[in-house]
């Protein structure tokens, strides 16, 4: 085994200014810059993070982002009570995981939301970098019809903006995107942070704002249980109890995302030792 691994799992928007924080927190604080993974992969808020990492701009531009006053087309999207029912009876009857990601696709197929070209503007004005950059980088997606995974990269010929865009398409809330005639969705629909695809890696570290499983759908926790039991050393690291409260219970809420990023950025002092002895201690 070989390599560093950089797991950035879903969170929502302030999912992405915790992890940012973190990330921020760790380089400035502790000398521990994780951009240079040899491979980062990214799930919904992580697939945005993970683009802001690999661009090469510096993590502190992007945590300053983060905690700069929010801008007047911010939009607040909440998950309501009903969609939330719909994905518990989407996952409560069945065993298949893909059964279970079938039935969320039927839910974003039938959701009424804005649509793709508009959402499709939103990565447009606000991703730094419109290519796929060089450091090796995964961003993961679920086809909407069949519940299949796809983890798109470089060479996939997919854009890197449709990539980012269905990685964040939470059924019920954002439109699935088209790729190759195929619609996808968030890849958190299967993980909340796809860690095993870091399996095979020797230093894995996954920062992951959402951890627990839904039904047949893993656990982040599992996933890293998995990538151990595989020769990994890894350490997760989910926001404590001071990083919850500036989250909020709607991650969909931008108001919260400067509190989130400052939240990460402290929590960093925490979570340097267990980062460093992963990260620096090649067996």
């Amino acid at each position: 085994m070989t390599g560093k691994a950089l797991v950035l799992g879903g969170g929502g928007v302030t999912g992405i200014a915790w992890e940012l924080g973190m990330l921020a927190g760790l380089a400035a604080g502790h000398g521990l810059d994780l951009s240079d993974a040899d491979l980062v992969i990214g799930t919904s808020a992580g697939s945005v993070v993970g683009v802001d990492v690999r661009s090469g701009l510096g993590l502190a531009r992007f945590y300053q982002t983060q905690t700069a006053p929010l801008a007047a087309d911010e939009v607040v999207a909440r998950m309501s009570v009903a969609v939330t029912l719909r994905y518990a009876l989407a996952v409560g009857l069945t065993q298949s995981p893909v059964r279970a990601r079938k039935r969320i696709g039927a839910i974003a197929l039938k959701a009424k939301t804005e649509s793709e070209a508009t959402r499709r503007q939103v990565f447009e004005t606000r991703m730094p970098i419109m290519a796929w950059p060089a450091g090796k980088l995964k961003v993961t997606a679920v086809d909407i019809a069949t519940g299949g995974f796809a983890a798109f990269d470089a060479d996939s010929g997919v854009s890197l903006i449709d990539a980012v865009g269905a990685s964040c398409a939470v059924p019920g809330i954002w439109p699935p995107v088209t790729i190759n005639g195929k619609r996808y969705m968030d890849g958190g629909m299967r993980s909340g942070a796809n860690a095993d695809l870091a399996i095979g890696y020797e230093q894995v570290v996954v920062i992951a704002p959402l951890t627990q499983g839904f039904g047949p759908l893993p656990s982040v926790a599992a996933q890293v249980r998995q990538l151990a039991a595989n020769g990994s050393r890894v350490v997760l690291i989910k926001p404590d109890k001071a990083a919850l409260r500036a989250i909020g219970r709607n991650v969909l809420d931008p108001t919260n995302r400067p509190a989130a990023a400052r939240a990460g950025y402290a929590q960093a002092e925490t979570e340097a030792a267990a980062v460093r002895k992963v990260w620096e201690q090649a067996r």
